[in-house]
């Protein structure tokens, strides 16, 4: 069975505006802090704020104190000016479209023009917008009722973001047949159209779709709507909990989309919670494949393995032996840190990775004495390589489980830095480093590389390479790492310039192995091995396309990078020889 998820699905511009300024706030101001209503219509974003510390305020008091956020969908200004009054700090979060409909309504209805707004009387943005119509404003959600109004000398008309573009096409015929002195505006956003254009180009490829999102969203409704209209069997689900399997049962592609208030951990739930029962029905040998593949990706074996391939291809390029020791070495460290930072700090894992983070707190047990194994043997290696050795690994060691570990207590303000990953952008950094000190150098200072040139060149290619993989997985978590206060390099730098920067590093890191090559500073096979940033940018521009899926093949693809230069490595050993 395929599944295919819609590229608009998820968080649209507004909500993700709202969402990462209340979450700065919890991280930041101090308490108390509230949102006047309901952010947005997400049942599990509002969970996890509320966890954050972040109260729903319904009714405005007589008196407050704390910061206020206004919800994405908007207040009417009475409202806005009664919470000032009030004494709250009032940070707004209004949809940057829904803000651009409100100004419209306010300055025709200022020069006497009445407001036809289509929409839902009951939703809130709809509230809000009839609040800067005065008392000049009239809510319409059918043709009949826009026949019910009486004739305007002069009127607007616009609509709620999210309605349903193909009722407002009709709404414009209407008007131009029967008012053509109206004037109208499609304030229906980008995205809402978008989501609905993309789900009909979506469901002529399709045998059913999953509509996800909050059962009150007016958008996610809309797309539901727009789903069923196709007439491909169609379903709307909150959590991958509420998904019936039977429905779908003789599907052979399904797709999935989400409203614009549905974050990216609910759609990621929904797709495993799919892939893993439709592995359930599959062949016992592909399903066997499936399991194993995800214990490999889950226990961190999978990474370990791609440290080892790493250590190989420092071998290959700078041209001394191959050791057990040398290989073994990195493969036990990485997992060990890897496996103990995993169990020491699940928090973002527990958005972005559902999976992971069920599965670390279902084997906490041998997963503790994995580490703990490996930890050992690590040592042990480092000692039989000599006493510097096994100081290094010893202080890295040591450096890398404190990392998460709290080493200030106290201080004043929520904001203190007070362990290493609170140092903004460490985390990438430092892997980095360690990953290429315990897969070039010290296999090279051990083996006696004479050649410094080329071990600073595969140093500093194995440092790029680790960066992007990453950032990338890092990119892929961003909401997860918004939400815990993580301050990754994609949440520093954006999205965009984080991609823009991982193109420039791949395209960097492919012309500087390529040189050194052609110089004869790293071995021949190193033309081939300068292959696998050029499939790491193609990697980033097929993800920009959103044609690769989440899930276990998304895994799979940004773990694989270092798999497929041990490849590269020994193809070119074999052709170069």
């Amino acid at each position: 069975m395929r599944i295919t998820i819609a590229r608009t699905a998820g968080f649209c511009m507004g909500v993700r505006q709202a969402v990462e300024m209340a979450v700065k706030a919890s991280n930041e101001t101090q308490p108390p802090i509230y949102t006047y209503g309901p952010l947005i219509h997400n049942p599990q974003v509002l969970s996890v704020l509320a966890e954050k510390g972040i109260s729903v305020l319904d009714k405005i008091p007589e008196s407050g104190e704390g910061t206020i956020i206004i919800r994405a969908h908007g207040i009417p200004p009475e409202e806005k000016t009664a919470l000032k009054v009030a004494g709250f700090k009032v940070l707004d979060a209004t949809c940057p479209n829904v803000i651009k409909v409100q100004t419209i309504i306010k300055r025709h209805t200022t020069d006497g023009y009445a407001a036809i707004i289509i929409g839902d009387s009951q939703h809130p943005e709809v509230k809000g917008l009839l609040g800067y119509a005065g008392n000049q404003g009239y809510i319409v959600d059918s043709i009949e009722a826009l026949r019910r109004l009486p004739g305007f000398e002069k009127a607007i008309i616009v609509s709620q973001t999210t309605q349903n573009l193909s009722f407002f096409r009709d709404v414009q015929c209407w008007a131009k047949q029967h008012h053509p002195h109206y004037k109208v505006f499609n304030t229906i956003c980008d995205s809402s159209k978008n989501r609905q254009a993309e789900v009909r180009t979506l469901a002529s490829s399709v045998d059913a779709i999953l509509v996800v999102g909050g059962h009150d969203s007016g958008n996610t409704k809309r797309l539901y709507e727009t789903a069923s209209s196709t007439g491909k069997p169609a379903q709307h689900i909150e959590t991958e909990e509420e998904l019936d399997v039977n429905q779908l049962e003789g599907c052979r592609h399904i797709g999935i989309t989400a409203g614009a208030s549905t974050p990216d951990w609910i759609i990621e739930r929904v797709y495993r919670a799919l892939e893993n029962r439709v592995m359930k029905r599959d062949l016992v040998l592909r399903r066997s494949f499936f399991h194993i593949q995800r214990h490999l990706l889950l226990s961190n074996s999978y990474l370990a393995a791609g440290a080892g391939c790493l250590a190989y291809v420092s071998a290959m390029m700078l041209e001394f032996p191959v050791s057990a020791s040398g290989i073994l070495m990195p493969m036990l460290y990485i997992l060990c840190m890897h496996t103990f930072n995993n169990l020491i700090d699940t928090s973002t894992d527990r958005y972005s990775d559902p999976d992971r983070a069920a599965f670390y707190q279902k084997n906490r047990a041998w997963l503790s004495a994995l580490t703990f194994i490996a930890g050992t043997a690590v040592l042990l290696i480092a000692y039989s390589m000599g006493p510097g050795f096994f100081i290094l690994l010893a202080v890295m060691l040591l450096l890398g489980m404190v990392y998460n570990v709290r080493l200030i207590t106290g201080g004043i303000g929520k904001a203190r830095k007070s362990r290493i990953r609170d140092i903004p952008g460490s985390k990438t950094v430092l892997i980095s480093l360690a990953w290429a000190i315990v897969t070039t150098l010290l296999p090279a200072v051990y083996h006696k590389c004479a050649v410094h040139e080329g071990v600073a060149v595969v140093y500093c290619w194995v440092c790029g390479l680790v960066f992007i993989q990453d950032s990338f997985s890092d990119v892929m978590a961003m909401q997860g790492g918004q939400i815990t206060g993580k301050e990754t390099v994609p949440i520093l730098l954006g999205e965009k310039r984080t991609m823009r920067l991982l193109k420039i590093i791949s395209g960097a890191m492919a012309v500087l192995i390529w040189y050194a090559a052609a110089l004869r500073i790293v071995a021949p096979s190193g033309f081939l091995i300068g292959f696998c940033p050029v499939f790491i940018l193609l990697s980033l521009y097929i993800h920009e396309q959103g044609k690769v899926s989440p899930g276990f093949r998304k895994s799979l693809l940004m773990e694989g990078y270092f798999i497929l230069a041990g490849l590269l490595a020994a193809l070119g050993s074999a052709v170069f020889t």
